[in-house]
């Protein structure tokens, strides 16, 4: 393992990390996981998830956290960077047969000290809803599998409803249900409500009222994930066709959509404002989408394998337009008030309302800066800072300034081995006429002359450069690619012919010497695949199905405003990319005091922001240090 990605060093669990705001500590103390803290045999199971709420308690410790684990869902009160987790002691546990819970979520508006209400998707198709405080099982939704035999890969309350909640599942369809009605004893007939491109929306016939309300089917293959807007009025759809779609909720109409590099799309997040979108999969990219402009207005490269969760950090994400900055932090009343999303975790203050009042064509002085994280199957935690560079290439500034890095690959060897090479660019934020906002780059020719050399780096951000791989030789951790970069039409084309013949991207993180199985085969499963992709034979057809229309969906859709080229748009680099878990992550939450992370492996961690590691008080003693840790 230590030749692969290059020594020992980069295959080290990190336990901290710094940005400009300081270090993040990982508190070992304040690990969840099974109560006998032995690693979880992850093979086959479906993913681990966590999720929050805050039933306002009045101890001041009102925090509380549900986890899955194979066959097993637990319930604990949540300590954060406050005490030590207590494993002894889970509010409730249950282990179930036959199936296994796949995602959850609480409703935050009726979440009280005596009662939640908690919604479990299964693999076989239920929903149930349960209150783990109580230790009461309501309901069960789809008990016989009339509505929906696949997998549950998404479940979501409706925002702002006690009642009402939304079932993703991996036969690509969504149901809108209502936890007063029944599902009825018979399959339900269905009629067309609204159709449009790749999508359609069916009523359920019925002289009762009963579940479904409504039916959505989208796009093709799985529907991975979706995430309602901050104000619950849009809904983002993440399929495994590779398409993200944006659907005003209540009218059913399509609002916009983009199409992965490649590969379909296995997760999707919110900004705080609702202004941009980013989403996640298999081309091992984030890509932020403007929801006003409904285009790609950047891609991040960090991760050597897919992107499992992508999440907005409230926190960070800060505005300023002549006044000291502002940083998300506030009251839950505040929160709420403003953008009515989470549940209660996440704080946000006017700095909301005041990027809600920026716009593109003020020509005040702006500084913006939205954080967000992701985390893939190549257990890497990344941070990314999206600045106004990247939001307004075209708003004239004081001076010329300078976004992340482009790679650019020189030719392979005869051997079919590849080196890389890292150049810069340059985006001048004063565009002349007629250049329709598109950022003037510069991209340095592989003809052998040196790069030019130009600050490389986003402004407030630390960029990592990429290292080159050793002449005549490949890195075997990371996947390679070469072609020459041409800012010329032609040179283009060239690039994005190959790109489509092999299946495959141009840049650091896509192989072209390897085929699109090989991949799947050699470096997947060594970065630890997603295990529920095979957990059900449906699941597998779909992926098979998906992998053998993917080059000609490329041809249709590559160098347009669903899927521009990768010349087109700017190249995030991470703030931060560490190796932080054995086994591929699944789970990226951002909290007021901490940020929460979670492998396959079954633990959840901790991380302290800066300043706020010393509230923990047994943090310092190693005689409490636990074992079966990620650290």
């Amino acid at each position: 393992m230590a030749a692969e990605g290059g020594g020992k060093e980069m295959n080290e669990i990190k336990t901290q990390f710094t940005t400009r705001e300081g270090v993040y500590k990982l508190l070992t103390h304040s690990e969840y996981s099974r109560p006998n803290r032995v690693p979880f045999n992850s093979q086959g199971s479906n993913p681990v998830k966590v999720s929050f709420v805050n039933v306002n308690d009045q101890s001041g410790n009102g925090d509380r956290i549900c986890f899955n684990v194979g066959r097993e869902l637990y319930f604990y009160i949540y300590k954060g960077v406050r005490k030590a987790a207590d494993l002894s002691k889970p509010i409730d546990k249950r282990i179930y047969k036959g199936t296994q819970p796949t995602c959850h979520d609480f409703n935050p508006l009726t979440a009280t000290a005596e009662s939640v209400s908690l919604l479990v998707g299964f693999s076989a198709g239920q929903v149930q809803l349960i209150d783990p405080i109580k230790k009461e099982t309501s309901k069960l939704f789809n008990e016989e599998r009339l509505i929906d035999k696949s997998r549950v890969t998404c479940v979501r309350w409706v925002p702002g409803s006690e009642s009402l909640f939304l079932v993703a599942h991996s036969s690509g369809s969504m149901y809108l249900y209502n936890v007063e009605n029944t599902c009825g004893t018979t399959a339900p007939h269905y009629q067309l409500l609204k159709q449009g491109e790749s999508y359609a929306v069916h009523t359920c016939k019925s002289k009762s009222a009963r579940n479904p309300l409504l039916r959505w089917t989208v796009g093709e293959g799985a529907l991975n994930e979706f995430a309602f807007s901050p104000d619950g009025k849009f809904l983002a759809c993440a399929s495994q066709d590779g398409f993200l779609r944006v659907f005003g909720f209540d009218a059913a109409e399509l609002h916009g959509t983009m199409k992965s590099y490649f590969g379909g799309l296995l997760c999707v997040c919110w900004s705080p404002d609702g202004r941009y979108i980013v989403a996640g999969g298999e081309d091992d990219l984030v890509t932020v989408w403007s929801f006003s402009d409904c285009r790609v207005i950047a891609r991040g490269h960090g991760h050597k394998s897919w992107v499992s969760v992508v999440a907005f950090d409230h926190c960070t994400t800060s505005v300023e337009d002549g006044d000291p900055p502002a940083e998300f932090s506030g009251s839950d009343e505040d929160f709420h008030e403003q953008i009515h999303f989470g549940a209660g975790r996440d704080r946000a203050n006017s700095a909301h309302s005041r990027l809600s009042k920026r716009n593109s064509t003020d020509s005040r002085p702006v500084s913006v800066t939205y954080r967000f994280g992701s985390v893939g199957q190549d257990t890497q935690l990344c941070l990314w800072d999206l600045t106004e560079d990247i939001l307004f290439p075209h708003l004239p500034l004081s001076r010329t300034r300078t976004h992340t890095n482009v790679m650019s690959a020189t030719s392979p060897p005869a051997t079919g081995q590849t080196t890389t090479s890292t150049t810069t660019t340059t985006v001048s934020t004063t565009n002349p006429s007629g250049t329709n906002g598109k950022d003037n780059v510069s991209n340095s020719s592989t003809s052998g002359n040196p790069a030019n050399s130009l600050p490389s780096t986003l402004p407030r951000s630390n960029s990592l450069p990429h290292s080159s791989a050793p002449a005549g030789g490949s890195t075997p951790n990371s996947h390679t690619g070469s072609s020459s970069n041409s800012s010329s039409t032609k040179g283009n084309s060239i690039i994005d012919s190959a790109f489509i013949a092999t299946g495959v991207s141009k840049f650091a993180t896509l192989s072209l010497h390897d085929s699109r199985k090989e991949r799947h085969e050699k470096d997947h499963k060594r970065n630890h695949s997603m295990g529920h992709i095979s957990s059900k034979s449906s699941d597998k057809l779909n992926q098979l199905s998906s992998s053998r229309t993917a080059k000609a969906e490329v041809a249709k859709t590559l160098g347009t405003t669903l899927c521009p080229r990768m010349e087109d748009v700017p190249l995030l680099e991470p703030l931060v990319c560490k190796k932080i878990a054995h086994e591929r992550l699944t789970v990226l939450i951002f909290l007021e005091d901490c940020l929460v992370t979670a492998c396959q492996e079954g633990f959840v961690c901790t991380w302290a922001r800066p300043g706020k590691v010393g509230l923990l008080s047994s943090q310092n003693n190693p005689a409490n240090s636990p074992s079966g840790t990620v650290v």
